[in-house]
């Protein structure tokens, strides 16, 4: 089970271990974002710090319905105390879990400030 908190933005966040191939890792917050169908995203800074591998580019679709190119990358996350590879969108924002990561889980959010976030693996998956 993975548990986290909505913070003072009224926003569900986890923290994650996300480890690059060289084993450098680094601790995140990020903000669940069920409009996100990718895995994760994690700015430069951070991808370049983990020393991640590129994949390549592929296009999102963003909330305002506009089209743009993501840089693609791969990275190990600690998820549900297992080690997962995953793939990670370049992103200048605030990291986001997405809905492929989040995929045979169940999501429950107490929608208060300092609110539980608890994210559980489904029966089956």
């Amino acid at each position: 089970m993975i548990t986290g908190a909505v913070n003072t933005n009224r926003e569900a966040t986890v923290r994650l271990l996300v480890r690059g191939p060289d084993r450098q890792e680094e601790t995140i917050e990020a903000v669940v974002d069920t409009g996100f169908t990718g895995y994760l995203t994690l700015p430069s800074s951070l991808i370049s710090f983990l020393g991640l591998m590129w994949l390549g580019r592929q296009q999102g679709i963003l909330g305002d319905g506009s089209i743009q190119q993501f840089d693609v990358y791969t990275a190990t996350v600690m998820w549900d105390n297992r080690l997962r590879t995953i793939e990670i969108d370049a992103a200048e924002t605030i990291p986001l879990i997405g809905m492929s990561l989040l995929y045979g889980h169940e999501l429950r959010i107490q929608a208060v400030e300092n609110g539980q976030v608890t994210i559980e693996a489904l029966h089956g998956f």
